[in-house]
């Protein structure tokens, strides 16, 4: 409290040390026990003295969010004889997202805060919430048929249009499109962001919101790529649920994720076509199927290479050997001719006098059925003549009046009907030996 100018102002001030020493005083004094503590392990991490650094988390059972984390070490001494003990008995890897009932002293340090030290381990107290649900789910979608859907899928010869899935603000995305935007052999790739909250309670609806826009123009990706980098095992609870995993599973495209860590596997890195470790890992997997591919083509390409100047060389070798025998072959087919024209001009006046004797005998022949047939087509005419001749006499009026038969005759002209005369006519009559005058009565 404050008084007048006057009088000192009576309070303790206290140094931040001298605050933590107290703290760790009244620790000490209050917590000088070892305590069985139920937790679930997170962000596990041995490291190469051979301690190994955690985290232990409790969930509420309702909602799944953290209600408590407390960061903890397991000394080199006790850990190389309890992690081998721990995973023989479970038969689990020591690992992230078990449930262990660990015995612990409670500590604090004027540098490094409150922590817990773990001494032992009850192996009969295992799995814990995170691979229980874990394994569930799995067996889920296994149930439903769906589990390696996305797995089956081909992965696309040329992965260059990519459907990007993250947060802009993740710590591997600018990591990621450097990576794979500057690559070292300059292909170049296509990245489409869809936003994604990638922590946290929205994290599931966030990825599945993304998935469902990616499906209106899926026929213009090759793939989808989601990648977090960095953070907590304990943050990585979003990616194990039934849902994500479903949607994934059963996703037109191929999937790969780099979301988590090395020893992090979540379901939805089980799902998914590819998973690779990191961001980073994934662009270098990307740049990989790109080496293989131009690989491919670069040993195809010098094999047509080989092959054209080796067929190239032989038709070559075959020109300049004909070029060689050129001269020798146009001589002996030269000499080969001249014998055939020689042969020919020997036998050319035999050839020709049979031929001239054959056209002879032929035009002699013809000559003989000309005659013969002139000799005929005249017989015939003559035949003709005589019969037309004889057909003439007979219808001739002298050959009618020999026969006994007469003529009337009437101004000069034959009458043939009684109906042509009238009374006072003057007719003739005609007979073969002369005409007989008369008239119409």
């Amino acid at each position: 409290m404050f008084t007048n100018n006057t009088n000192k102002i009576e309070r303790e001030e206290l140094s931040l040390y001298e605050l933590s020493s107290r703290i760790k005083g009244v620790i000490n004094r209050n917590f000088a026990n070892q305590y069985w503590v139920r937790a679930e392990m997170s962000d596990v991490r041995p490291n190469a003295s051979g301690h190994c650094y955690l985290e232990f988390i409790e969930k509420n059972t309702q909602t799944g969010q953290l209600v408590a984390k407390v960061r903890a070490s397991i000394w080199a001494r006790t850990f190389n004889s309890l992690r081998p003990y721990f995973e023989q008995v479970t038969g689990q890897r020591f690992m992230s997202g078990l449930k262990v009932l660990v015995k612990v002293s409670v500590e604090y340090h004027e540098l490094y805060g409150f922590s817990l030290n773990v001494l032992d381990i009850d192996p009969a107290y295992t799995v814990g919430d995170m691979i229980r649900r874990r394994m569930e789910i799995i067996s889920r979608l296994q149930k439903d048929g769906v589990y390696t859907l996305n797995k089956e899928l081909p992965f696309p010869t040329l992965p260059q249009r990519i459907a990007l899935i993250t947060s802009e603000t993740a710590a591997g995305y600018e990591d990621f499109v450097n990576q794979l935007i500057g690559n070292r052999a300059g292909y170049v790739f296509y990245l489409k962001l869809f936003p994604a909250i990638m922590q946290g309670e929205k994290t599931e609806s966030s990825i599945i919101a993304a998935l469902e826009h990616i499906y209106k123009c899926v026929d213009m990706f090759d793939l989808v790529v989601i990648i977090r980098g960095g953070g907590a095992t304990s943050e990585l609870s979003s990616f194990d649920t039934y849902d994500l995993a479903a949607n994934c599973a059963q996703f037109p495209l191929p999937i790969v994720t780099g979301i988590g860590h090395e020893r992090d596997d979540t379901v939805l890195d089980l799902v998914a076509n590819t998973r690779m470790k990191t961001p980073t890992a994934v662009a270098e997997f990307l740049i990989g199927r790109m080496d293989t591919v131009a690989n491919e083509l670069n040993a195809m390409q010098q094999s047509v290479v080989a092959y054209s100047t080796d067929l190239l060389q032989r038709e070559k070798n075959r020109l300049q050997l004909l070029g060689n025998r050129l001269p020798s072959i146009a001589i002996n087919r030269i000499e080969r001719n001249r014998s055939q024209l020689q042969m020919l001009g020997n036998r050319l006046p035999v050839a020709t006098s049979n031929l001239l004797n054959r056209h002879s005998n032929q035009l002699l022949n013809r000559q003989t059925t000309m005659q013969q047939s002139l000799q005929k087509q005249l017989a015939d005419k003559n035949h003709f003549l005589k019969l037309t001749e004889q057909f003439i006499k007979m219808a001739s009026p002298d050959y009618i009046l020999k026969r006994g038969y007469s003529m009337t005759l009437k101004d000069g002209k034959i009458v043939k009907r009684t109906t042509a005369f009238t009374t006072g006519d003057e007719l003739t009559t005609r007979f073969i030996d002369g005409d007989v005058k008369s008239r119409v009565l």
